[in-house]
């Protein structure tokens, strides 16, 4: 099974297997947006602008294998639970963050990583899926002065002691501190290729089109680079029909007709 990537005038195909998506949780005001900011274009933005739901694509080509990392920047204000539900169903890979200087923020994040465990918990018993949740916790904003600090570190090395799929990083997304190596570790807890993260892969242009798949690309200026990046432009989140389905087909795939608990979007 292949999926369809389509920007511009090309198609990229990346195998089902490749195909992931990380989800982007926590409160308002916190930097998740910054951080995505980060990972996408190295760039941080000063002005805040409230996020509703915002979804990225970015596809990779790592040593001719291709890959694509669906990224889900969702709301902190989450007026719609059941989307929030749906969001965290269809997660592959996941990122919580708070502020360390907000102490309300991080009481979200321990909420938040609560219902992960839950709902995908749930979903383990219907399909026998891996019980690997790969998860960082996040407390951004470390650049600010430690007068203003509301979260000790110890406070958050303690969310993740109990589980070796959980990690806790202290980042600044304004000042790029640590970000890539939040990354390096997300996905390799993933068993993704470190070559996803920011630092380790070369950006390319949309322009490059249908020769960025092929198993050769490689462009002449990098000789010695085997891993490219590229975002798509117009990439759209699927639509909550598609999510459903999505969900429903891997519930149904395993046939079990023993009665269980019913783990439904509501």
């Amino acid at each position: 099974m292949m999926k369809t990537m389509s920007g511009g005038n090309c198609n990229l195909n990346v195998p089902a297997k490749n195909s992931y998506r990380m989800v982007v949780l926590g409160a308002s005001r916190v930097g998740k947006s910054s951080i995505v900011s980060r990972f996408l274009n190295g760039r941080f933005e000063d002005q805040y602008t409230p996020t509703i739901e915002d979804f990225h694509r970015k596809v990779y080509n790592i040593r001719g294998d291709m890959y694509q990392l669906d990224i889900l920047d969702t709301s902190g204000n989450h007026p719609f639970p059941a989307m929030r539900r749906l969001s965290i169903l269809t997660g592959d890979v996941f990122i919580l963050v708070f502020s360390l200087d907000n102490r309300e923020s991080f009481d979200e994040v321990k909420r938040l990583q609560k219902q992960i465990l839950e709902v995908k918990s749930c979903l383990k018993n219907k399909t026998r899926e891996s019980a690997d949740l790969p998860m960082v916790i996040c407390g951004n904003k470390n650049d600010h002065s430690e007068i203003f600090r509301k979260v000790r570190t110890d406070e958050g090395e303690n969310l993740v002691s109990s589980d070796e799929n959980c990690a806790y990083f202290e980042v600044s997304a304004k000042k790029n501190t640590n970000v890539d190596e939040m990354f390096y570790v997300l996905f390799s807890m993933a068993k993704l290729p470190h070559e996803m993260s920011p630092s380790l892969h070369r950006k390319i242009s949309i322009q490059y089109g249908d020769t960025f798949q092929q198993k050769s690309f490689r462009m002449r200026r990098v000789k010695d680079m085997d891993a490219y990046g590229m975002i798509s432009p117009f990439a759209r989140r699927p639509s909550v029909n598609s999510d459903l389905k999505y969900i429903k087909s891997k519930v149904l795939r395993e046939g079990q007709s023993r009665e269980r608990e019913k783990c439904t979007v509501q």
